[in-house]
């Protein structure tokens, strides 16, 4: 693409830019969308799901559950009606294509472990680098029937008819992807016997366990947790359907238009989340607060402003709470008064790309020194920024946006392979022309 009106999809020119100032409404929250789909369609009732996300990850959910047999009607492209299943789904036997959308694989391997039938799960080729182990072993442990069809470790993954014992816990690490532990937590219901789930080693992304624990108690299921080592599903519980739910705004894409506000001298306000998110990555905006922007929010906003004197404060700090808005963290060090250190992110290693290899790569590209480690990133801002640099996006979507932020530092920027946004965010980068000049 020459222009951010460009049709061509091999890259996209931003213009160097200085300014950035307006109002965004955000699309649905991807983990929400896709864990309200999957808990509608196991649950009993029919449930109406509102400001769902259009993008490629909701679509393989959507598709996954049709091939499942789950009903399920759309309404434009962000109102859907789900008949549940009841618990169990109706087709036994199905091959299922899930891109790269790690929000439905995990999840799905869990809840089709458990169904008594034949399936086979592929991806993408990233998605078949994407480690599944820990859950494929907690799984077996408790009597499913699980092979790779790869790589042991990795999917493709075929599932077959289990026995199942839950008289001991179920225990699976938690410091590679909480994913795991919410697959288990969304699936154990249906087989309405008390269960127990033990956490192995730090759990890390709390926050996105507590989104999953918060929808499956508005679908009528409730978990018992001592901290975040061991919790215990109740016999007896099924999933029922709430009537109507609301999909949030995406907290993490929040962070891409807080940021620009920032660098830009905004405001920028976001709409769709606020005080009351159940997401973690609301957070994002106390830690630009702290590092010297000016923030406000209500319950359903949030708006950013410039810092003193258009500079941030250096950082060092433990981002294991809001990993992926901890990205554009990693690009707003280049904006910083000296060295920014994101720590306790090791869990970039194994997302759409490494995240810690690729976000260090074009970092260098743009100036900056940077320190790579296996869970941590020591980023020195450079003097001037590098002007003209073709950023490369590994198909990774938080990858394009984060690095669409670099023109505000007044440079010509070139974004490969735009289209990865649409994963999450289609209309990203429409959304970005109309904030900047």
């Amino acid at each position: 693409m020459n222009s951010l009106a460009s049709a061509k999809p091999d890259y996209l020119d931003l213009p160097a830019a200085s300014k950035a100032a307006g109002c965004v409404r955000l699309p649905g929250s991807k983990s929400i969308s896709n864990r309200c789909l999957l808990l509608a369609g196991l649950a009993n009732g029919v449930t109406e799901i509102l400001d769902l996300l259009d993008s490629d990850d909701t679509r393989v959910m959507l598709a996954a559950l049709h091939v499942l047999g789950v009903t399920i009607e759309t309404f434009g492209n962000s109102r859907v009606r789900v008949t549940g299943c009841a618990g169990t789904f109706p087709v036994k036997q199905a091959d299922l294509f899930l891109g790269n959308a790690g929000t439905a694989f995990r999840p799905l391997t869990a809840a089709l472990a458990l169904s008594q039938g034949s399936y086979r799960l592929s991806g993408v080729p990233r998605m078949h680098e994407r480690p599944i182990a820990d859950l494929v072993d907690a799984l077996c442990n408790l009597g499913a029937e699980i092979r790779y069809l790869e790589k042991v470790g990795f999917p493709p993954l075929a599932i077959n008819p289990g026995t199942l014992s839950l008289s001991e816990p179920i225990r699976v690490r938690g410091d590679v992807s909480s994913q795991f532990l919410t697959a288990l937590l969304m699936a154990l219901p249906g087989t309405g016997r008390e269960t127990r789930i033990e956490v192995i080693g730090e759990l890390i992304s709390k926050p996105y366990i507590d989104i999953t624990l918060n929808l499956m108690r508005r679908f009528g299921v409730e978990i018992e947790h001592s901290g975040w080592q061991h919790f215990t599903i109740a016999g007896n519980q099924a999933f029922q359907s709430p009537g109507e739910i609301h999909v949030e705004g995406d907290a993490s894409a929040a962070s891409y238009f807080l940021a620009a506000g920032v660098i830009g001298g905004g405001p920028v306000r976001v709409e769709g989340v606020g005080r009351t998110s159940i997401q973690g990555d609301v957070a994002f905006a106390d830690t630009l607060q702290t590092i010297g922007a000016s923030i406000a929010s209500g319950d359903n906003w949030i708006e950013a402003g410039a810092a003193t004197n258009r500079k941030l404060k250096a950082f060092d700090g433990d981002f294991n709470h809001i990993p992926d808005a901890a990205m554009t963290l990693a690009v707003l060090a280049l904006f910083s008064d000296g060295p920014c250190v994101l720590r306790n992110i090791a869990s970039w290693r194994v997302k759409e790309t490494d995240r810690i290899s690729a976000m260090a790569t074009e970092l260098r590209k743009l100036g900056a020194t940077v320190e790579e480690g296996a869970d941590f990133l020591r980023i020195i801002p450079p003097v001037r920024l590098n002007s003209g640099v073709a950023i490369d996006t590994y198909d990774d979507h938080r990858m394009a946006m984060c690095f669409s932020l670099v023109s505000l530092g007044q440079v010509n920027i070139r974004i490969n392979q735009p289209d990865c946004v649409a994963k999450t965010f289609p209309n990203y980068f429409g959304e970005f022309a109309r904030l900047v000049r």
